[in-house]
């Protein structure tokens, strides 16, 4: 479920990522959208529309941020390394010198 709902984040990211860089901004930008739609819509509408399916993109991308959030904190590991630690230590065994080295 982890690794669908993953997918499914990206997608929208991706997704989100080139409606943004599309879009004409006021201060210039890329201006990759500034240009004539072919007739297509009006220069209103296409901004329009970029800016609610950017919005929807946005919410889901919350939706699914929130949804990977829920999934990461039901998993049962351990918080840190100390904890796969034996609750004993084992006593360390003194070395043995040679016979003779003093």
């Amino acid at each position: 479920m982890e690794t669908v709902l993953l997918a499914i984040h990206l997608l929208i990211t991706i997704a989100m990522i080139a409606l943004i860089l599309i879009q004409r901004s006021e201060g210039g930008g890329m201006g990759l959208g500034g240009g004539n739609m072919g007739g297509l819509m009006s220069a209103r509408g296409t901004a329009n529309l970029l800016t609610h399916t950017t919005a929807i993109l946005a919410g889901c991308f919350f939706v699914t941020c929130l949804g990977l959030a829920i999934l990461a904190s039901h998993t049962h590991q351990d918080k840190s390394i100390l904890d796969k630690l034996p609750d004993t230590i084992p006593a360390q065994s003194v070395p043995q010198q040679a016979p003779g080295v003093k």
